[in-house]
């Protein structure tokens, strides 16, 4: 038993870690020495805000100093690192401002949005009633003008921006004024778009109106796997007083230790970081195009993020599409969503995005034997393995 489950880890991290290239958008690698915190002592003890367990002094500072890296990073007033995970984090905004029966407005799942906040996901647990934002799928973009009408004429709660498929900002600047007008709380879940924020290349939301930066830590942002809240102090107040015990006891500190680490490395490397994820996407997509794969929005350029999204018509071909390339050990979403966040941190760059293209090109356009391409991809990926952007790379 004991070899057997080595075993498998073992074949996973030479699979996925060094044969793969690894194209989901909402996956990254973490540095060897935040990886190395997450099998820290940390992660055998507890701590808690009422101070009922002893021996928590160095835990203790080490949130602190987090929570400290974390507001400079992001300009925040407040910052609190113990949601588990960005969908933990989207419960604690909504559940501590919304009530049962009031109206949440955000992005649908069927143009991108994340499924989590919608309709069967944190909506209906929390009793929400959950409408959409007028959007085009042509500009991958809400729709301004009709926006601004909705909000008007629903007087939504909550309003949150970001999606699952995101490749351009959102329009929080145009909209959060008419939202506030209209009695709304303005919050962005940024879980894909986390590094780039923090690289100062994407959007600001905190500045541009929204009251509080929510999501995960692993897309974009290359912590461990988790979630994190900033907010102003007023709302950021509020939600820190309600996350425990409500929310979460147990906050896994050897992963909050990781993620201080990872916020330094991000404080340090990020923008050098988010400006090579963007540049990358936007030569992979131009690659794409030029092989005729249906690379959406090429009349604005593609993208200004880390995703690359090709249109197959749904998830059903999607998958077809995802399946023939994993069997080439390369690797994205059934979405065929197509993401550079890993790929850059471990230090390719724009010289790459057309040998990655043409991996692509040969799986699905050509038909070649995936164990010829397997080959090439294996031998791409030994070239880089090596973390960048970290104090240890």
């Amino acid at each position: 038993m004991f070899e057997e489950i080595l075993s498998l880890v073992e074949k996973h991290e030479e699979w996925r870690g060094k044969r793969c290239l690894n194209l989901i958008p909402s996956e990254n690698v973490m540095s060897p020495a935040v990886r190395g915190l997450l099998s820290s002592e940390l992660g055998h003890r507890y701590t808690a805000r009422d101070r009922f367990y002893m021996g928590t002094r160095f835990t203790d500072e080490i949130e602190q100093y987090g929570e400290k890296i974390a507001k400079e990073v992001f300009r925040a007033e407040t910052a609190d690192l113990r949601p588990l995970s960005g969908h933990i984090a989207d419960l604690i905004f909504l559940a501590s401002f919304a009530k049962p029966n009031d109206t949440l407005m955000c992005v649908s799942p069927d143009v991108g949005g994340y499924p989590g906040v919608w309709k069967n996901g944190l909506a209906k647990l929390l009793s929400l009633k959950a409408v959409a934002f007028p959007f085009s799928k042509n500009d991958m973009s809400i729709k301004v003008d009709g926006a601004k009408e909705a909000i008007r004429r629903v007087k939504p709660k909550i309003v949150i921006f970001g999606a699952s498929k995101i490749t351009f900002p959102h329009p929080v600047k145009e909209l959060a004024e008419v939202a506030r007008e209209s009695g709304a709380l303005v919050g962005f879940d940024g879980s894909h778009v986390m590094g780039l924020i923090a690289g100062k290349q994407f959007q600001d939301p905190l500045r541009e109106g929204a009251c509080a930066l929510f999501g995960s830590t692993h897309k974009t942002f290359f912590g461990p796997q988790g979630g994190i809240i900033l907010a102003d102090e007023e709302h950021g107040k509020i939600m820190k007083r309600k996350i425990y015990p409500t929310f979460v006891d147990n906050a896994h500190w050897n992963r909050i230790a990781a993620l201080t680490l990872a916020l330094a490395e991000m404080k340090n490397f990020g923008e050098a970081y988010a400006k090579q994820v963007i540049r990358n996407a936007q030569t992979l997509a131009k690659a794409l195009h030029e092989y005729g794969f249906p690379v959406v929005c090429q009349y604005l350029g593609f993208t200004q993020s880390h995703q690359v999204l090709l249109d197959y018509g749904g998830y059903k071909h999607g998958r077809v599409v995802a399946k023939k390339l994993q069997r080439a050990n390369i690797i994205v979403d059934c979405d065929v969503r197509i993401g550079t966040c890993e790929i850059t941190r471990r230090g390719m760059g724009e010289d790459e995005m057309p040998k990655i293209a043409e991996l692509i090109k040969r799986t699905i356009v050509d038909e070649e034997q995936p164990e010829n391409i397997k080959r090439d991809v294996a031998k791409l990926c030994t070239e880089f393995q090596k973390v960048q952007y970290c104090f240890d790379g």
